[in-house]
């Protein structure tokens, strides 16, 4: 098959969008699918960071995102148009669409193409949180890309459930796969314990973009549990703010390959605070990397964490509920210990490869419906 995968972000892009894009397309190259991503340009400070991939990538004009520059938002135009007419694809794939995403679609519609759309990023709370108002209209914008779609992919119950609630259509499951061999609880390091717990403490790790809408800040108190030392992994705009909010944690900045698998595996607690998210890709991570996780029951952790299992769910945005369930896994080890075992087993089927094939399964059963016409390849 020859996929169109039109992107709303990409490497050098650090997002939950933009890894899954590139595993993604990597695995369709290696199933013997002809993938293109199309993609917002990255500014001019960080073009030599997007590295080389084993599929064409094209790039189209971009801006940054208003309060929150280093994100940049992909305008349709010309060369989006061009790039898809010319690829003629069997399957146009629309990777959190919004703005291109939204060029995309109508495209598809013109030309007859068939178009899968994955939902992956609450744009509502975004514009909740970063304009202050737009939440009712970012979800009719919304409604309209999605139901132009063949079938929407959404990443948990909760935001298939949130996406129903709204008036979009024809949503499906598919969750997001984990590298396993990445992350595992063999890379736990001693000199970076050491470096990080001089004093033997307990490390509880946070890795993730350092935005508002995470509220890291919730882990403020968090930070003055006795014997606990917290590591913030990661970088964003608020950064600076955090650091004067959280005086006693330690901020590593962004870490990516082996280093950040270590880092993973050399924690002893991982706390997720954002209850905003739609999936939560760090927690597979954290599980991967035998670690139990803290998370707030909301969106997708609720279907990753299982509380008694692999980690505890406390209520959304509550200081004291997180401290709390953190504070009863320092103290006892080995309920760390077996909550990891089982976070580490739970995830060793959830692999790129397998999740690949559930997408290129639902690719072909979008072809296969009666109500889906081949368009006719021409010429731009």
């Amino acid at each position: 098959m020859r996929i169109a995968i039109i992107a709303e972000s990409f490497p050098p892009d650090v997002n939950g969008v933009a890894h899954s894009v590139v595993r993604i397309a990597e695995h369709l190259v290696r199933r013997g699918h002809s993938p293109l991503v199309i993609a917002p340009a990255p500014s001019s400070s960080t073009r030599g960071l997007t590295g080389v991939h084993p599929f064409p990538v094209i790039r189209v004009p971009s801006m940054p995102l208003p309060r929150y520059r280093s994100l940049r938002l992909g305008l349709p135009g010309p060369k989006l148009t061009e790039a898809l007419v010319s690829h003629a694809p069997d399957m146009v794939h629309l990777a959190c669409p919004f703005l291109l995403g939204a060029r995309g679609v109508a495209l598809a519609q013109q030309r007859r193409m068939p178009c899968l759309a994955v939902y992956q990023t609450d744009v509502a709370a975004y514009a909740r949180t970063y304009v202050g108002w737009g939440e009712a209209a970012v979800w009719k914008w919304m409604r309209t890309v999605h139901n132009g779609a063949d079938r929407t992919l959404a990443p948990s119950t909760r935001s298939a459930a949130d996406l129903v609630a709204h008036g979009i259509q024809r949503v499906w499951l598919w969750q997001r796969g984990v590298d396993t061999v990445r992350f595992d609880p063999a890379r736990r390091n001693d000199l970076v314990r050491k470096a990080l717990a001089p004093n033997g403490e307990v490390l509880v790790g946070y890795v993730g973009r350092l935005a508002a809408e995470k509220r890291v800040d919730l882990l403020a108190r968090t930070c003055d549990l006795p014997g606990v030392r917290v590591v913030i992994v990661g970088d964003g705009p608020a950064r600076r703010d955090l650091e004067k909010a959280l005086p006693k944690a330690v901020f590593l900045g962004a870490r990516h390959g082996a280093q950040l698998a270590r880092l993973f595996a050399s924690f002893d607690i991982f706390a997720h605070t954002g209850p905003h998210e739609t999936f939560g890709q760090t927690i597979q991570e954290a599980f991967a990397s035998g670690l139990p996780v803290v998370a707030p029951s909301a969106g997708g952790p609720v279907d990753l964490v299982t509380p008694g299992v692999n980690g505890t769910l406390v209520r959304p945005e509550d200081d004291d509920a997180l401290a709390g369930a953190v504070a009863q896994l320092a103290t006892d080890g080995e309920l760390r210990r077996q909550y990891g075992l089982n976070a580490r087993e739970g995830v060793e089927g959830r692999t790129w490869s397998a999740v690949g094939d559930e997408l290129i399964a639902h690719y072909q059963s979008i072809l296969a419906s009666p109500g889906v016409t081949r368009h006719v390849r021409v010429a731009a």
